[in-house]
């Protein structure tokens, strides 16, 4: 075909539609009057509703499997922890019943041991749990406050026990509350017992080492004690205050200087008095022991009176 016959003149307008700008415009416009209206009108939201409602047993449907994988997979692995928790019990059960059958013989060798040697029973301490009302005002004591007083039958000297061990005791009592002075007070002492010596010493409480993990110290022990950090102390009984056997202190650190003659022994209560709501308070052993003998009345002097000379 010869170039000349060629039609150059551009097609007509509602043959080339819109240009690629005016589209991108108008349908731009378009979607942001649509999220305008759809966020200020919801005129979608029967659209959509209908969508999720035509589409919900689909995905139903679509979740089925993955949902049989989960249940497969938590039954195992539930079966896995049951078999675990199982093997567990029965080893703590094997070990509690061979703990029951030491205690339960040494029950009856001591039952033994005290007929033998006519020792009377342990003391039966009388009890009265009390709450902690709140802690003494005084910032250069510690001590707190209970809710049970002489009306309760709270007298003073009384031992105060947490479940870890002794707190303190009853130093003031008044008719609805008592004060209690704790075992990390700087005038607290109690007699202590080291579980692994079987020596007897005296605890003394040190409020500067609250702050560092301990509050308590062994003083006047010798230099060569036998004590070592991790020896446990429990009540000795021997003052007539604390039954024997309540949890103390540990030992935290022993310090010996070379030249000193006691050792420096730091001990971190049993209890914790910071953080105890609900206490024990104890009678005092010393209501249920023994009156101490009379002592003897001061005799005359020894040998023969002589008698006296009448005056004639």
């Amino acid at each position: 075909m010869p170039l000349g016959t060629l039609d150059r003149t551009p097609p007509p307008f509602f043959k080339q539609g819109f240009s690629a700008l005016s589209k991108l415009l108008f349908f731009s416009a378009l979607a942001l009057f649509l999220m305008v209206a759809d966020t200020r009108f919801t005129l979608t939201q029967p659209l959509r509703a209908s969508l999720a409602t035509a589409l919900h047993p689909v995905e139903r449907m679509l979740l089925t499997p993955l949902q049989a994988l989960a249940v497969v997979g938590d039954y195992f692995a539930g079966l896995g922890r049951a078999r675990e928790r199982e093997e567990a019990a029965l080893r703590q059960l094997a070990a509690q019943a061979e703990r029951a059958s030491r205690v339960e013989q040494q029950l009856q060798e001591n039952a033994r041991l005290r007929e033998l040697l006519g020792l009377r029973a342990q003391f039966t301490v009388r009890t009265e749990a009390a709450e902690v009302l709140y802690e003494a005002a005084d910032p250069y004591t510690r001590k707190i406050v209970i809710d049970r007083g002489a009306t309760h039958g709270i007298v003073a000297a009384s031992p105060v026990i947490d479940a870890a061990g002794v707190l303190g005791q009853v130093t003031r009592v008044y008719p609805l509350a008592s004060e209690v002075t704790l075992l990390t007070d700087k005038d607290a002492a109690i007699p202590v017992l080291n579980v692994r010596t079987q020596a007897r010493a005296v605890a003394y409480g040190d409020p500067g080492g609250v702050a560092a993990g301990a509050g308590m110290e062994l003083r006047f022990l010798s230099n060569n004690a036998d004590v070592e950090a991790g020896d446990r102390l429990h009540t000795s009984g021997v003052d007539g205050v604390y039954p024997p056997g309540l949890s103390v202190a540990e030992v935290v650190s022993v310090e010996r200087r070379v030249g000193a003659t006691f050792a420096k022994v730091v001990l971190a209560p049993a209890a914790t008095p910071d953080s105890a709501r609900h206490v024990l308070v104890l009678e005092p052993l010393q209501l249920q022991m023994p009156p101490r003998p009379a002592e003897p009345a001061a005799s005359e002097p020894a040998g023969p009176r002589r008698k006296g000379v009448g005056r004639g």
